[in-house]
């Protein structure tokens, strides 16, 4: 009796620790513990920092995959940074893309892919563009992508647009090891 008794005390905590993991008996948003993967939620992400375009929400996450919708030169008030300045209005839509990234949990390492949209675009302006978001062009490993040259976007004098797709490499982020080399004998 006793045997049968521990093997059901086992078998109950192993269905307490997994059911969170397993997406079953959540403790109201999240879960017990702090939240678990759930491959079928999608998270909308609207800064309230951050000024967008009518009608587009600025990320949307879906289970490991983060699609960011294009990001432009407007600062935090929806003013057009760096009006006729391609390389002013660079930074600003790159600098907008990695705060959403930021707050979608993922960083530009993470994009899989970038999709920069010009206003009249020429190939001198490349030099510039990779310049402004030297971080999401690396040497190595660059993500996939495509440069179009458009003839307008949605708001006067903006001259650029860049969207990216990015994949979030793991639900955790590793422990640091704050404890030191073993002291030496």
């Amino acid at each position: 009796m006793r045997n049968a008794t521990l093997a059901m005390l086992t078998l109950g905590a192993l269905g307490l620790v997994c059911t969170p993991a397993l997406g079953q008996g959540r403790a109201g948003a999240g879960g017990r513990m702090g939240g678990s993967f759930d491959p079928t939620s999608t998270r909308y992400i609207n800064p309230g920092t951050l000024a967008a375009l009518d009608g587009f929400t600025h990320a949307i996450r879906v289970g490991q995959m983060v699609y960011v919708s294009g990001q432009v030169a407007l600062d935090s008030m929806g003013g057009l940074v760096g009006p006729g300045d391609l390389a002013a209005q660079a930074r600003q839509a790159f600098a907008n893309l990695e705060l959403v990234l930021d707050i979608a949990g993922v960083s530009p390492s993470d994009v899989v892919q970038l999709n920069v949209y010009v206003v009249g675009f020429k190939p001198a302006d490349w030099a510039t563009i990779k310049a402004a978001g030297a971080k999401f062009f690396p040497q190595r490993n660059p993500p996939a992508g495509t440069v179009l040259g458009i003839a307008a976007l949605p708001r006067e004098g903006l001259l650029i647009s860049v969207d990216a797709v990015a994949l979030i490499k793991a639900n955790f982020r590793p422990l640091r090891d704050d404890r030191g080399a073993p002291p030496e004998e």
